[in-house]
């Protein structure tokens, strides 16, 4: 028995080693290439991975495929865990109730309108879990997330693909246009700074659209970006509950992960009020957060090498309908409820 056990393992590891190996390369390549594409169009790493992943999945033998499941199932898992890291808690008490209930109001009405719509145009109501999530929370992280505990289905991956290609591309946008919008509504700096992090899909542009206003609005918009990803916790929970027993056929999750994000959500926290631990703390949170994004960008170049062109040409009008709903319902609601605030003057 004990020397099986010691065959098994290195045979595992040989059957993982050709996907991960090439998902690690291509997310290296990447971000590599991410400054000088820059030049030419604002396209994050991410969103490189993704795309030169879909061109190569042609190419992609049998023997890739168990590392390329290991990253988007696992090694994703680990790196939305450790998203945990960016949350303060007291950052977010800081911003009020008011705010916070912008937030969570927000991101419910957000994910409601991404299953409406998809039903409306008749889709599954898993990319419209997918569509709400992705924009309620915190973009492509949102969207894996969600993909995770959903039940599978030949559609799913090219779904995921295609949401997080749609909301990389609508925060783009958003990080142009919201800015001079919010100017536009009168918005001061800490005001403008809620609107930017209620309503921008990805960290990326949340921060690159707050920082380009002032550095108040860019720590504002910041703190209430991380609350949405904060929220990533319960929308995992119940969007997996409501698929158990359905006709689609999930099974009760039990997203660790998350939970794991929370606790880890909690130790940052809690550091605040250690000042005698932080020196060793602060370079593992910076080696962890390191450990975090490359995972997510290996599990979006790993599900890139997944999907295949034409299972992406098959999603039509409709996909991007419920995609640009959801945009534009998230920031109808967060601009109402600031109009709301500054017309009766809540505190």
């Amino acid at each position: 028995m004990a020397g099986d056990h010691r065959a098994g393992a290195p045979q595992g590891l040989a059957e993982l080693a050709p996907g991960l190996a090439l998902a690690l390369a291509l997310a290296v390549g990447a971000q590599a290439a991410a400054p000088l594409v820059a030049r030419l169009a604002p396209l994050p790493a991410l969103l490189i991975a993704l795309l030169v992943g879909i061109a190569l999945q042609p190419a992609m033998g049998a023997r890739f495929q168990p590392g390329l499941r290991f990253c988007v199932s696992r090694l994703l898992r680990i790196a939305v865990a450790l998203l945990g890291l960016k949350v303060s808690l007291s950052e977010i008490a800081a911003l009020g109730p008011i705010t916070g209930l912008l937030v969570v109001v927000a991101m419910v009405v957000t994910i409601a309108a991404g299953f409406a719509l998809a039903r409306l145009l008749g889709l599954s109501r898993s990319f419209g879990a997918l569509a709400g999530s992705a924009t309620a929370i915190c973009g492509a992280s949102a969207a894996l997330a969600t993909s995770s505990v959903l039940p599978p289905s030949p559609a799913r991956d090219a779904d995921t693909v295609f949401v997080i290609v749609a909301v990389n591309l609508l925060s783009t946008v958003a990080m142009l246009a919201y800015p001079p919008l919010a100017r536009l509504l009168g918005f001061d700096d800490l005001h403008t700074g809620i609107l930017l992090g209620g309503s921008i899909h990805d960290v990326a542009q949340v921060v690159g659209a707050g920082y380009a206003v002032s550095e108040t609005a860019g720590a504002t918009a910041v703190i209430v970006k991380l609350f949405r990803v904060l929220l990533l916790l319960p929308a995992i929970l119940i969007i997996g509950r409501m698929f158990v027993g359905s006709a689609e056929g999930a099974k009760v999750p039990v997203p660790v992960f998350a939970f794991a994000f929370l606790g880890l959500c909690v130790v940052n926290s809690a550091m605040a009020w250690l000042p005698p631990v932080q020196p060793l703390y602060v370079p593992i949170k910076a080696f962890l957060s390191e450990v975090s994004a490359w995972g997510l960008l290996v599990a979006i170049a790993a599900l890139g090498l997944n999907t295949s062109f034409e299972s992406i040409a098959k999603l039509g009008l409709r996909h991007v309908l419920v995609v640009s709903g959801t945009t534009l319902v998230i920031l109808a609601c967060v601009v109402g409820g600031l109009v709301l605030e500054a017309r009766f003057g809540f505190q």
